[in-house]
């Protein structure tokens, strides 16, 4: 990754940033919630950015349509996350699966 990359990924993510505080109060805090869940949980797929884009995109539409935060993700924050990435691996899963393959090998 050279410099341009860096830069380059800075100005997206600066953009990005912009679009949520473009949003309303409620949805600003709802998405902060899912960035921390997302960072913690860490899918694999989250650096290629269409994810978070993506609820940014989907929270648009609900600002649009003039519903609120709760209404489009429900009352459990951590449930909506993990109904979207329930079938993407994350570096949980690769971490379980390196702990059982180590312990594998210290079996034999």
């Amino acid at each position: 990754m050279g410099i341009h990359d860096i830069i380059e990924g800075k100005k997206q993510w600066r953009a990005h940033m912009a679009r949520v505080k473009a949003l309303p109060q409620d949805y600003q805090i709802a998405y902060k919630e899912m960035q921390k869940y997302f960072f913690k949980v860490g899918p694999i797929d989250l650096a290629d950015g269409t994810l978070l884009s993506g609820i940014v995109d989907f929270f648009e539409e609900g600002v649009a349509t003039g519903k609120g935060v709760l209404e489009l993700i429900g009352n459990d924050v951590a449930a909506f996350c993990d109904d979207l990435i329930k079938d993407s691996r994350t570096y949980a899963d690769v971490y379980q699966e390196s702990l059982s393959g180590k312990s594998g090998t210290a079996e034999e």
